[in-house]
């Protein structure tokens, strides 16, 4: 969004109706923002009362400029205006969801949902935000019934778009025992394949992007390769037609980690690599394109140069990011063999998860590293 829609001059007459701010969660600074407001995704935008300093709105997710525009729209009408009758409980609904409070903004989404006229305008977006408050909560068959009940109400929209692909991923999410699991999954799947034929849907590229992420999981969890691949190439497809298109080199950029994954996912990672080299070049202090370029790197087994571009990466990475580059570099110098240099890198990135601030730190992450060091390092190759 940063890219591609606050830059449109469409958005010049918003100017002065907001104070803006864009926060980095991963910096020192934004630490304190995060451990107040919990963001589990990005991006995700708030709108907040300043008179309360309360969370008017939240959207998770990218949206076009006509989207962004109708979510500032509800803010400030959040702010400003009165509440009756099912305003009453989607502003309640709205607060909780800001404040990471995803089990109790589920019930007053419900709430909203249930009490609402015939034709509310605040459907599609309170549908979204229910269906992702359920999904944060870990209430992955809500979710999915949710989304398999709503799609077909909310039209031709870009909240049935993100309906229906939070609801995918929820329902991958159920153990596969779960009743109805696989039912939930091929409808799910139809209704995501039915926003990608639509090409006329105003969503955002990176949304759609998303989309055929999720399809290709659904189809390596129905153990389909050949659909797999097949939606994998369709992926690459489109990612490589919306990086051409792109006007800048932080443009191209923004599709890189996806196209990262869909050659991976082709068994192609040469291919990656010419790409993300031109976005290190481009990009010299973003430390997103070595770190990638070293996962593609360690998939075509080239572990020196893995090494060598997460180093690059390293020495440009911040916050909780760092942790996730130092997991890369430890898987890299396993596959080389090298298992005292993975523990090493691994008991570093325990000290770094240890020390995080308060927003920032992860008991799940650090659980998961000392999980590792305590298993038995596997034999050298």
């Amino acid at each position: 969004m940063r890219s591609f829609v606050f830059t449109n001059e469409a958005l010049t007459r918003q100017a002065g109706r907001f104070v803006w701010l864009s926060i980095n969660t991963e910096t020192e600074q934004g630490a304190a923002f995060k451990a107040k407001f919990p963001i589990n995704a990005i991006p995700t935008l708030f709108i907040l009362d300043p008179a309360s300093g309360e969370p008017a709105l939240r959207w998770v997710g990218a949206a076009t400029v006509s989207e962004l525009e109708k979510l500032l729209d509800d803010g400030e009408r959040a702010v400003r205006s009165a509440a009756n009758g099912s305003e009453v409980a989607l502003r309640k609904a709205d607060r909780l969801y800001g404040e990471g409070k995803y089990a109790e903004a589920a019930g007053a989404y419900k709430l909203a949902l249930d009490s609402a006229p015939t034709g509310w305008a605040a459907t599609g977006r309170a549908t979204a935000s229910l269906a992702w408050a359920l999904s944060s909560s870990d209430e992955y068959q809500r979710c999915a019934e949710l989304a398999r009940d709503s799609y077909p109400k909310l039209g031709r929209s870009a909240p049935a778009a993100n309906v229906a692909a939070t609801g995918l991923d929820c329902a991958l999410s159920l153990p596969l025992e779960a009743p109805g699991r696989k039912e939930l999954v091929a409808e799910l799947e139809g209704f995501c394949r039915a926003v990608l034929a639509d090409k006329d849907l105003p969503i955002a590229a990176d949304d759609r992007a998303g989309i055929y992420s999720s399809l290709v999981d659904a189809r390596e969890d129905a153990g389909d390769k050949d659909g797999m691949m097949q939606t994998a190439q369709a992926w690459a497809a489109f990612l490589e037609i919306q990086a051409a298109a792109a006007a800048t080199p932080e443009q191209r950029a923004v599709f890189d980690a996806f196209r990262l994954t869909a050659y991976l996912t082709l068994e192609l990672p040469e291919k990656a690599v010419p790409m993300l080299q031109a976005s290190e070049r481009d990009l010299p202090d973003d430390y997103n394109p070595p770190a990638r370029l070293a996962l593609a790197y360690k998939a075509m087994s080239r572990y020196d140069d893995a090494i060598a571009a997460s180093t690059r990466a390293l020495a440009k990475v911040y916050g909780p990011r760092k942790i996730r580059v130092l997991l890369n570099l430890a898987d890299i110098y396993s596959a080389k063999g090298d298992a005292p240099a993975a523990r090493k890198i691994l008991e570093e990135s325990l000290q770094i998860a240890e020390s995080l601030p308060a927003g920032q730190r992860s008991e799940g992450m650090i659980a998961m590293l000392k999980k590792k060091l305590e298993s038995p390092a596997p034999p050298n190759p």
